[in-house]
């Protein structure tokens, strides 16, 4: 299943670079000059780490 970066909750498991990544926070951010908001993802990798990741808010991304 697929769900764009805006549409992510605190809980879901998303893959990444081949990693299972636990989404802890998501920010949504105005439009800016290329005219799309942009999406900052806080999530956790299996060894405890977290990981910022900023995508278009229409990405997709794959559910685990």
């Amino acid at each position: 299943m697929k769900k764009t970066a805006k549409e992510l909750k605190k809980g879901d498991k998303i893959q990444m670079g081949g990693e299972t990544l636990i989404v802890e926070e998501t920010e949504l951010s105005e439009i800016g000059k290329q005219g799309v908001q942009k999406c900052r993802i806080v999530a956790k990798r299996s060894n405890g780490e977290s990981l910022a990741i900023v995508r278009p808010s229409d990405y997709p991304f794959n559910l685990i």
